[in-house]
């Protein structure tokens, strides 16, 4: 296991207040069944910088101290780590965007349903509905701008020594 430097935490702090302006600053529902957090493109950023992990984790549970629903602090939060460790491990940047898009359609999906209509019956027909909505606005922000960010970033310069070594092999 490697240690965090100090570049590493550096790129974590910006990369969660970067997060947290773009969740809360834009006009965008970032609470709600239909939403689009255009911050989620950042949660492909594990498959080029494993340091970013924290970073996401840390904006979204900021974000999250906003939502009008207390659980989004647990489970909209453990959706990020979750998403954020399963893009560390993709094969490819076109599969990146993957983990986010599902981590937050069940989880997220299922604690929205949980909100408007608790275990009851119609759980499941609320809970297909908010899982499609909310992955919808991930698949969105994650493989739209999501690729746009794996395409860009590994062209900067400045940038390249602190991507993954086994992932300029597949860029």
């Amino acid at each position: 296991m490697r240690k965090f430097t100090t570049r590493d935490i550096t790129l974590a702090a910006l990369i969660a207040a970067v997060y947290a302006v773009l969740t809360l600053g834009l006009p965008l529902p970032p609470y709600a069944g239909i939403q689009l957090r255009v911050a989620e493109a950042m949660t492909v950023l594990p498959f080029l910088f494993p340091a970013a992990t924290p970073g996401l984790v840390a904006g979204c549970f900021i974000v999250n101290l906003f939502s009008p629903f207390p659980l989004d602090l647990v489970f909209g939060t453990l959706a990020t780590l979750l998403a954020c460790l399963l893009t560390q491990l993709m094969p490819s940047r076109w599969l990146a965007p993957l983990p986010p898009v599902l981590c937050n359609a069940v989880i997220v999906g299922a604690e929205i349903a949980w909100y408007e209509v608790g275990f009851g019956p119609g759980f499941p027909a609320v809970y297909a509905y908010n899982a499609f909505t909310v992955g919808i606005g991930e698949l969105i922000a994650c493989v739209i701008l999501g690729e746009l960010l794996l395409f860009a970033l590994p062209k900067v310069p400045a940038l390249r020594p602190h991507i993954a070594r086994e992932r300029l092999a597949h860029m």
